[in-house]
């Protein structure tokens, strides 16, 4: 999978691209300092490695949409002094947040997750979602909130049919009950990592200690 960083450091892409290559699978394309010259150089890139802050004092949010609209997956990449840029991107659908201070394996293993389309919640990450102030609430009943944290980790319909003494059908129903609440309130759950993220924000899944 082609990965390429958008950083304005030229160290920081010599350490990226020395971290890539650990990875077996993985393969460091291009680094360049803005989100459209990466994808005039590399316009198929499968992982894009993003730092928020960058010189042409670009908008994270809008870098992480334009990146997405072209089909790459993005991680994060941060020094992780500005807390407003981190609260900025934790609601959109990055796959991803690492510091730039953290311990090589954190991010080869971050890497590795993301490249497979796994969503990987850093403490970082968790402590901007559970303080962001502007998430509203959707509203869940006592049932679809136990629907949620179930079909949120991962459990199957079946299974959460199971638990809650409930038809399969009936727990689709809920799902689709659950996504349009949120998507009511703009925080959309079109699909699983999506659920998931809502769960996390909502605080019907455990957030990571936050040290």
């Amino acid at each position: 999978m082609k990965v390429g960083l958008i950083d304005d450091h030229d160290i920081v892409a010599l350490a990226v691209q020395a971290v890539v290559e650990q990875v077996e699978g993985l393969e460091f394309i291009a680094a360049s300092g803005t989100v459209e010259e990466l994808l005039a150089t590399v316009p198929d890139v499968d992982v894009a490695v993003l730092d928020l802050r960058l010189a042409d004092g670009s908008s994270p949010v809008a870098n992480v949409e334009r990146l997405i609209a072209a089909g790459a997956r993005v991680l994060v990449l941060t020094s992780g002094e500005n807390p407003y840029l981190i609260r900025s991107v934790a609601k959109s659908p990055i796959l991803g947040l690492v510091r730039k201070s953290a311990p090589v394996p954190v991010l080869v293993e971050t890497l590795v997750k993301v490249a497979s389309g796994e969503m990987e919640l850093s403490t970082e990450w968790a402590s901007a979602m559970s303080t962001d102030p502007e998430l509203d609430a959707a509203g869940l009943s006592a049932q679809e909130q136990r629907v949620l944290t179930l079909f949120a980790r991962g459990v199957k319909a079946q299974a959460v049919a199971y638990e809650l003494g409930i038809s399969v059908n009936t727990v689709e129903d809920y799902v689709r009950r659950i996504r349009v609440k949120y998507a009511q309130i703009g925080r959309p759950a079109y699909d699983k990592i999506d659920l998931y993220r809502r769960a996390l924000e909502d605080g019907f899944l455990p957030l990571p200690s936050v040290e």
